[in-house]
Formats: C-alpha cells, sequence, structure tokens
C-alpha cells in the first residue's frame, strides 16, 4: 500500500526528535520500490522520507545507510559533490524508512540535462570519474558484491536465462543480448566502484553543477557502463560526446573502447530486469508496462537496428527453405543445414578467484541453481546453430590458452547429426 506525504511527515517525526513538519510534497523516485517526501520543518530546513514498499527495498537502504557511514569525512571532502546524511530511521514491522538531511539543488529530465550547458555536461563527467576513481577499499571494506569481467558477464548471463523463463521477451532482443554476452571482446574492462543506480533522478543539479548525488543502496565494483545506461537514452549526441569526453579525461584510467556499447545493452536490459521484477511480485501492471516497452524496443531494432551493441555484427539467418551451397545431406529426414558445422566462441577464462565454468553461456549448476532458472537461451535448434553458436565442444578438440581472450579464438566443431 503506497505512503501519502502526509504519512511520511508523520513518520519523520518518530525518526527524527524534535522535527516539526510545517509543508510536505512528494518527491521522485523508483516508485516500485519506495515512497519518498520533502519536507520543511518549522525552522526552515527541508528533510527527504525514503520508506520502503517491500523487504528487499527495505535491505537497499539499510545497505544505503551502511554505505553512507564508510564515506568518511576525508573521502567526502574529496569528492565534487554532496552525498546524502541519514539524520535518523524508525523501524515499522520489517521495514525501515530513513531520513535524510537535505541537499540543494532539484533532478531534471535526460532532456533537461541535455539541453543545459556544456559546463554542465562537464560537471556531470567529472562526478561519475570521481564516483568511479573511489577507492576499492570503501566496497570491501563494507562487505559490499564485487565482480571481475567474468564474474560479471556470467551474472548478466544467468539473468538473461531468468528473464527468458518468462516466455514474454521478444526473441530478437533474446538474440541480441546472448550475441553481445558471447562477444568476448565487448568484456575487456577494468572493475572500478560503481553507484550501481545512478540516473537522472540521482542527480541534484543548480545551474551549471552538479551538488549532490544520492541513491548510494547499489554500490559495488564491477562494470562502470552500467553507470552510463540512463546517458545513453538521450538523443543529444553533443551531450553525450561532451560527458564522456569530461569523464575520460578526469579518470585515472583510461576507460574502455566499448563502455557505451555496454551501456547501451544495460540500458535495454533494464526492461528485462523490469519484467522480471513485476513477476516476482505477481505486479500485473509492471508486467505490462515491461512488456510494452520491449515490444517497443524490438520493432525499433527491427527497423532501425537500435544502438550498436555487439563489436561482432549479428549473424543474419540464412531462409529456412535454402540449404548453404556447400552443405553435406544428412542421415534420412535429417535436413542438410543441420550437418553444418557451428562455431563456438571461446569463453574469457575463469579469474583467479573465479569457479572454474563461468565462461561464454556454458553455465555451471551452481550459477544457474542460484537464479532458479532451468532454461537457458542458448538451447537452440541445430539449424540455427550457425547463427547462435553452441555449448557443445568436441572432446578432442585443443584448448585455448588462458591468456587468450580475443573475439579470433574460435573453435569450428561439427554440429552433431540429430
Amino acid at each position: 500500500m503506497r505512503r501519502q506525504p502526509i504519512e511520511l511527515a508523520a513518520v519523520a517525526t518518530a525518526a527524527v526528535p524534535g522535527l516539526t513538519p510545517t509543508a510536505v510534497s512528494s518527491a521522485p523516485d523508483d516508485p516500485a520500490d519506495f515512497d519518498s517526501a520533502l519536507l520543511l520543518d518549522s525552522e526552515g530546513k527541508r528533510w527527504r522520507v525514503r520508506s520502503p514498499r517491500h523487504a528487499e527495498a527495505s535491505a537497499r537502504l539499510e545497505t544505503e545507510f551502511l554505505v553512507l557511514r564508510a564515506f568518511v569525512p576525508g573521502i567526502r571532502a574529496e569528492l565534487p559533490f554532496l552525498m546524502p546524511t541519514v539524520a535518523g530511521t524508525v523501524r515499522q514491522g520489517p521495514l525501515s524508512t530513513f531520513v535524510y538531511s537535505h541537499l540543494s539543488g532539484s533532478t531534471k529530465t535526460v532532456e533537461e540535462l541535455g539541453a543545459g550547458t556544456a559546463a554542465l555536461a562537464r560537471e556531470i563527467g567529472a562526478a561519475l570519474a570521481a564516483i568511479h576513481d573511489l577507492p576499492h577499499s570503501l566496497v570491501s571494506n563494507a562487505d559490499l558484491p564485487s565482480y571481475t569481467p567474468n564474474e560479471f558477464r556470467q551474472r548478466r548471463l544467468n539473468e538473461l536465462d531468468q528473464a527468458a523463463t518468462t516466455g514474454k521477451i521478444p526473441p530478437l532482443l533474446l538474440r541480441r543480448w546472448e550475441h553481445a554476452l558471447e562477444d568476448v571482446s565487448l568484456w575487456r574492462f577494468n572493475p572500478c566502484v560503481v553507484h550501481g543506480d545512478l540516473h537522472e533522478d540521482n542527480l541534484l543539479v543548480d545551474g551549471d553543477r552538479v551538488t549532490a548525488v544520492t541513491g548510494w543502496t547499489d554500490l559495488r565494483i564491477g562494470d562502470p557502463a552500467d553507470d552510463m545506461a540512463w546517458l545513453v537514452a538521450s538523443n543529444d549526441q553533443d551531450f553525450v560526446d561532451a560527458v564522456l569526453a569530461q569523464y575520460t579525461s578526469s579518470r585515472r584510467d583510461v576507460p574502455d573502447a566499448h563502455l557505451l556499447r555496454r551501456a547501451a545493452l544495460s540500458a535495454e536490459f533494464a526492461l528485462a530486469q523490469y519484467l522480471v521484477k513485476g513477476v516476482a511480485a505477481g505486479n500485473q501492471e509492471m508486467i505490462h508496462e515491461a512488456e510494452s516497452m520491449l515490444s517497443v524496443l524490438a520493432e525499433d531494432v527491427a527497423e532501425h537496428g537500435g544502438q550498436p551493441i555487439s563489436v561482432e555484427p549479428l549473424p543474419q539467418p540464412a531462409p529456412a527453405d535454402t540449404a548453404a551451397p556447400d552443405s553435406v545431406s544428412g542421415p534420412a529426414g535429417v535436413p542438410a543445414s543441420s550437418a553444418m558445422p557451428s562455431v563456438q566462441v571461446t569463453p574469457i577464462p575463469p579469474d583467479a578467484g573465479t569457479p572454474d565454468g563461468a565462461g561464454s553461456s556454458g553455465r555451471s549448476a551452481a550459477d544457474s541453481s542460484a537464479k532458479g532458472s532451468a532454461v537457458s537461451v542458448s538451447a537452440i535448434p541445430s539449424d540455427e546453430a550457425a547463427e547462435h553458436g553452441t555449448d557443445e565442444t568436441a572432446d578432442g578438440a585443443a584448448k585455448t590458452s588462458a591468456e587468450d581472450t580475443s573475439t579470433t579464438a574460435l573453435t569450428v566443431v561439427q554440429a552433431k547429426p540429430h
């Protein structure tokens, strides 16, 4: 049940002793997870209230509380923006509501940010760089998640499997995303501290300045492209280029060449994650909204090609009734196309701390069971093997060296007749 701003004001008085609200208004937030409000008290001070709508959202707020405590004054002083401070909390049953001291600035849409000045674009780029250059110890000391590129890709593959089990993802998008996840050249990046939930609603802006960054519920070490996903939604390429130019010049490490490609993938895949969340919650409104957005995206990709994601182009399927010129007829009753050789993408070799088998689309039993998914989108008919690749490797095939992760490391195997 959604809480109204006036109810949140009453909760805030219990969280912060002596707080006397005189005015209240709603605040932008993720409506599936949080109810939020802005308060004005009798002394003219402003406060923000965030109340979780379910246990998972409450856990995220409690994690954010630990994250904000980890940002000691010395680290905060190095940042070009302000961060929230928890003023009080109150627990109601299994859920905890948090009250934060107000930060100056206001939120703007992506279109409004894109229409802003070049100075504002540079401020956004500098803010992103400052987050990604935070010390890794900030995350490890708080016992927060940390992913290598290989682990991150495997995690996303597991999520893709889970999304596929809903039966509501357009096949065109499943093929597009799986191909990108199997394109190993796309996943060479240096992991860094990632905000994890960065978007325009978590940037507070005052004129040409980014005054504060909020929403620190998903801090982790991972792919910096995740914090760029909201940026690729902008239709103003000059704005995106200006942000990226300042980001690149401000980073201590040089960003990888495929940062925006993975950002585009993350932005698209967020729709599948939203669908899975709706299915898990049994929320028909979320499910219908996600299906509608996925359908629009599939139509856009089919008509215009969509944002470039994979480095290697997606193979186009041959007409079903046309056999390849050099195909070999198989046994009776088996189409000739099933005897065509298929291509297997060599997985990224596991890192020292990564369990064996965490490569490409071959999923370990532990990863599959952790996601509760019994269906792999890599399981495809043999007559489409030339398009998608296969997870089967001949026993006698030579293994690729652990240092060779290039996209040229391909092994041609003979598809088994059916």
